[in-house]
Parts: structure tokens; sequence; C-alpha cells
């Protein structure tokens, strides 16, 4: 690497705030931070998700879709999934539910928030937002199945008492999804790619940006490692921020559950942003693939994880939903189903998807 191109490098502020971020994120650990201090981790924060998208469009960009959607939301849950242990462990019977908030939010945010924003764009765009069906639908119904076997099946059974599944029935349910989520993997990336590609719409290219040269191996390789900073320093600095966020919570006499939706808004705004930059390229195919593929590694990889920390975990585990957010996960479903069949959407069905994460929103403030 020549001299320009370290300089070049070092200045580069989607490598410089990373570190930055993360450096916030070792200084700020296990202490209560001052308001003041808040706001400068929060600012890290948002350098953070901005980085990280974009070195997550470079990442895609070498290895090409669907692999490039995948990089980014496994990424996020594998690190989701860390926090999510790590605040179950410290926060004893308190966060007996953190976990199913927290992955019932991310599903709600991916199948209405990302999901509504990116047909909403498209259909800006081109009036209508075009998409592959047979991925999407195949998708859909995993991301269905799973949260119908690991959040609403708890609330029903009769081995323990509460929305609690037994340890047979929760190593069912962590095989089962660890099952599905590789089969879904392998069929989106090998067996059946086609179906999670970009459609042609014949608009002609986003922006020009498909048309620029890939990145170089070793330019994809540093954009991968500055990625897995950049996610590290975004959930970190969410958790460092979480306590602020609790003593809000609590001083405003909200619900807990409010705690799990707002990290899981700053967890996911990375996707977010990815996805919306795929739309706005006439690519909502890619932002389907984020939506849904972070919604099934959310369950897939959570689910597992949970199981096996359960082992040292004191204290109960609810994973059982309660009847407004079973109702709003049916209806999410439902109408999800009718905007994927035909392939192509409106605004309307955009609409749609934004009024039901709304609900959401409010009757997680207001149950």
């Amino acid at each position: 690497m020549s001299t320009t191109a370290r300089r070049s490098l070092l200045t580069d502020w989607t490598v410089v705030v990373p570190l930055v971020a993360l450096v916030a994120l070792v200084l700020s650990w296990g202490r209560d931070l001052p308001g003041f201090a808040v706001g400068i981790v929060a600012l890290c924060l948002a350098g953070a998700v901005l980085a990280a998208v974009h070195h997550a469009e470079v990442v895609a960009h070498r290895v090409g879709e669907p692999f490039g959607s995948l990089v980014l939301a496994v990424a996020v849950t594998v690190i989701e999934v860390a926090l999510i242990v790590t605040l179950m462990v410290d926060g004893g019977d308190k966060t007996a539910s953190l976990a199913r908030d927290t992955v019932f939010a991310a599903v709600m945010i991916t199948c209405n928030g990302i999901v509504g924003i990116s047909l909403l764009v498209g259909a800006l765009r081109n009036r209508i937002a075009v998409f592959n069906p047979e991925g999407s639908g195949a998708a859909l119904a995993t991301v269905a199945t799973l949260a119908t076997l690991s959040l609403v099946l708890p609330t029903f059974t009769t081995s323990k008492p509460g929305p609690e599944f037994s340890t047979a029935q929760l190593t069912f349910a962590a095989v089962a999804s660890l099952a599905l989520y590789g089969l879904f993997v392998a069929v989106q990336t090998v067996r059946h790619r086609s179906y999670f590609l970009p459609v042609d719409t014949g608009q002609g290219p986003g922006g020009g940006e498909e048309h620029a040269d890939p990145p170089t191996a070793r330019a994809a390789l540093i954009s991968l490692g500055l990625l897995l900073v950049a996610l590290v320093a975004v959930v970190g600095d969410a958790k460092a921020v979480s306590p602020t966020i609790e003593r809000a919570v609590a001083a405003a006499g909200l619900p807990q559950a409010v705690v799990g939706v707002i990290i899981a808004l700053l967890v996911l705004l990375p996707e977010t942003l990815a996805a919306v930059r795929a739309a706005r390229r006439d690519r909502v195919q890619t932002s389907l693939n984020l939506a849904y593929g972070s919604a099934i590694a959310s369950i897939g990889l959570t689910i597992p994880a949970i199981a096996l920390a359960s082992i040292w975990l004191s204290g109960p585990l609810l994973l059982g939903l309660g009847p407004i957010h079973m109702v709003l996960l049916a209806l999410t479903v439902v109408v999800s189903a009718l905007t994927i069949v035909p392939g192509r959407a409106t605004l309307l069905q955009g609409g749609v998807h934004i009024v039901l994460l709304a609900a959401y929103l409010f009757l997680a403030v207001s149950p």
C-alpha cells in the first residue's frame, strides 16, 4: 500500500469513526455516565451506524447479492445476541423477558419498519416497487414459523406455569430454530440464489453505482474488519447508554419492555439505513433480504444462544407473547403475505406496514 493510500485510509471518516466509537465503548464500559458523557457516546453511536452501513455496502459490492445482505444481517444479530445474554446475566429476574421483548421488537421493526420504508422509497422512485415473490415469500414463511414456535407456543404450553418453555421444549425450539436458519441460508446462497437477486425493472441503473468496479479483495477485507468494529461499537455504546434509557423509562412510568424496543431500534439502525439506500438504487429485493434475513437471524440465533445460556442463568425465562403482541404478529404475517405474493407493491402497502409498526410502538408505550 502506498504512502498516499495509507494517509487516505487514516484520515477517512469511515475508518476513524468506528475506532473512536470503540474507544468510547472501552472508556464507558461498566460505568455510570454523567449526562455530557452520554451525549458523547450517543454521537459516537450515530457515527458508528453510518460507518457500518458504508462498510457493509463495500463488502456487499465485492461478494454480490444475496451474500452482501447476509453479512450485515448475521453480523448485527450475532452481536445483538451477545448483548442480550450480557444484560440477562447482569440483570437478574428483571430481565426475564428481555430476550422475548428484544426479539419481538426486532421482528416488528424489520417486517414492518424496514419493509415499509423500503417499499415506500421504491414506490416513490418508480411508482411500483418490484421484487421476487419466491425468495421473499420463502423468507416470510420462515419468519412466521420461527416466531410462532419460539414466541407464541410458550404462552400455551402447560409443562411449566406462565409463558415459559420446559427444558425439553426449549431445547426443541433451539434445535428447530437453528435448523431452519441453516436451511434458509443454504437455500438463499446456494440452491435457489436467483430467488434473492434484485429484479431488473428495466429502469436503468440507480445512480450508476451498479456499474462501478467492485473493490479489491484487500479493500473488502479491510471493510469487513471495520464493519465488525463498527457493529461492536454500535451495540456496546447502546449498552453504555442503556442505564440512562432505563432511568428515563422508569421516570416516565413506561413499561420495562420499552427498553428492549429502544435498544432494538438502535441496533437495527445500520440495516435500516442500508435497506433504504438499496431501495433508492431500485434494489428493493436487497432491502427485503436485509429485513427478513435480519428477522430470521434474530430468532434463529437468539433462541439457541438463550437456550445454551439458560444453563447458568438464574431466574425464569419468559418467551411467550401476550394477547396484544400475538394479534400484532398475526396481522403482520397476514399483511406481509398479501404484500409479498404479487411481487409488486405500491405506496399503499408500504404505508400499511408503517402503520403496523406505529401501532406496535404506541402499544409498547401505552399497553
